[in-house]
């Protein structure tokens, strides 16, 4: 006789899943049980779910089934609404539905509504001469949508709202679901009473994003910041005429709460000012994604070289880095402390003063010139209880046999997991690939190695030729390495994802 786990077990076990959205879209089809437990997981950031089904390139219209199953989880009074404007949308089933779906979010994205709305009704045309033009007709569904969803959220953790050609007309006023939210996405250049409604309801944000298209700042924005509790996290994107330096002065009242910033412009000129990040004496994690197309320099990060972060434990250079001797100058301050640093550098002398000055990294990405080998070897020494490293090889970096030769003999103890970037698929032979492997499992510390070969998205159609591929599964059969292949933007996207 079969036995059932009991329902707190399966729950528990299910939340694991969370962002493993194909698995957990599979938990719905098994059992009644399940189904109740998965539904509710899923449906928490539905976006997100449209998102990785996107990402696998699954033949499956992701967005209809979205929509078609809020439309029928709308009141009647809005159904009528459509229906009397000749908008007519398929729902999944003419029965009541089995769960009030829209209830489970706790994700709104105004966005991807908007979107989803788009798409569908691009591809229905309305017949009727005196229809309404398709701007209109997503309005109008679109505002439904998030009327239900104000009314039916109980408690809402993020909320996403950028700027778009819509203009939504709705209101928070009445939303009390607010009142728990936790993560504002938003543009700089939203209608203020937007942020006027919110500053009267949500007063406990741990994490705001802010996308800025010009310099002004809303004094309404302004107000909604300062009126928070507990700012942990703050993420600032500033692209073409955008400018952040207007919300700076409201920004330092929380220099003793934010412990995350991320800081993404290609605005050089508005946005070159790094000082006021020497105020937030409490970051555990920076990053900066920097892409001047004037090629300077990152100059103002002189300014912070000599900046003590006593708590900073990840720092990354997701574009383009501070001169190395600025940089050297900060990890010789702040480096004791790092336990991740990525950048895109390839200096040797700026990799050999992390070997100096970062002994308690865990986790590495950093560029090594053809030649360098011997550098790999005196991190690996000195940075004892680094686990991951990410490294690109072929063409003038690193030589493959090389770089797993110095895995093998001289990475630490607590090493586990190898990320190597290539841009060639016949980037090692069977038998090296096999030799590397058996040392590996000879090792005196017993650990499974996590190898993941990152490929080049444009030159690389497959990662690994036939003969790897055995070698790979003989000795994932056996326990020695969990292997994993990724493209170059999803890995890169991996890298910011807790801030987006």
């Amino acid at each position: 006789m079969a036995h059932q786990l009991p329902t707190d077990c399966l729950n528990e076990i299910i939340e694991y899943l969370e962002v493993d959205k194909l698995t957990l879209h599979s938990c719905v089809l098994v059992n009644r049980l399940w189904c109740e437990i998965s539904v509710r997981i899923l449906w928490r950031d539905i976006w997100n779910f449209k998102c990785s089904i996107f990402r696998q390139y699954r033949p499956l219209n992701v967005a209809s089934s979205i929509l078609s199953t809020l439309i029928a989880c709308l009141p009647n009074e809005s159904k009528e609404l459509l229906y009397k404007n000749e908008i007519f949308i398929s729902t999944p089933t003419s029965k009541p539905l089995m769960f009030n779906y829209a209830a489970f979010c706790k994700v709104l994205s105004i966005n991807e509504i908007n979107r989803i709305v788009d798409s569908v009704l691009r591809d229905e045309p309305s017949n009727t001469i005196n229809s309404l033009s398709l701007k209109d007709r997503n309005f109008l569904v679109a505002n439904e949508v998030i009327k239900m969803f104000t009314n039916q959220i109980s408690s809402l953790k993020k909320l996403a709202y950028h700027y778009n050609q819509y203009h939504n007309n709705f209101s928070f006023n009445y939303f009390s679901g607010m009142r728990n939210l936790s993560e504002l996405h938003c543009s700089s250049n939203l209608p203020s009473n937007f942020f006027y409604q919110l500053s009267h309801i949500c007063h406990n944000l741990q994490s705001i994003f802010i996308k800025f298209h010009n310099d002004v700042v809303s004094n309404e924005l302004k107000e909604l910041i300062s009126l928070q509790n507990n700012l942990k996290q703050l993420t600032l994107l500033a692209y073409f005429n955008g400018s952040w330096t207007n919300i700076i002065p409201t920004l330092t009242k929380h220099a003793n709460t934010i412990t995350k910033l991320y800081l993404d412009s290609d605005n050089y000129k508005d946005n070159s000012s790094l000082s006021f990040i020497s105020l937030f004496s409490n970051l555990q994690e920076i990053i900066f994604s920097f892409s001047f197309f004037s090629g300077t320099d990152f100059e103002d990060f002189k300014q912070l070289q000599h900046i003590n972060f006593p708590k900073l434990q990840k720092l990354k250079f997701l574009d383009q880095c501070p001169k190395p001797e600025y940089l050297m100058k900060f990890l010789e301050i702040n480096g004791k402390n790092l336990k991740k640093l990525y950048m895109t550098e390839n200096n040797v002398d700026l990799s050999l003063s992390i070997a100096d000055f970062c002994p308690n990294l865990k986790n590495l990405f950093v560029i090594f010139n053809n030649g360098e080998i011997d550098t790999l070897k005196t991190i690996f020494i000195n940075c004892q209880y680094l686990e991951s490293i990410k490294i690109w090889c072929g063409y003038r970096y690193l030589n493959e046999i090389e770089v797993l030769e110095m895995v093998v003999n001289y990475s630490p103890n607590s090493f586990h997991e190898l990320k190597i970037y290539i841009s060639n698929p016949d980037f090692i032979s069977p038998n090296d690939l096999e030799s590397f492997f058996i040392k590996w499992k000879n090792r005196a510390q017993k650990k499974v190695l996590s190898l993941i070969i990152i490929k080049d998205d444009y030159y690389c159609s497959s990662l690994i030729n036939e003969g790897n591929m055995k070698i790979i599964k003989k000795y994932e059969n056996l326990g020695v390495i969990k292997f994993e292949n990724k493209g170059y933007e999803e890995e890169e996207d991996g890298e910011i994802n807790d801030y987006y």
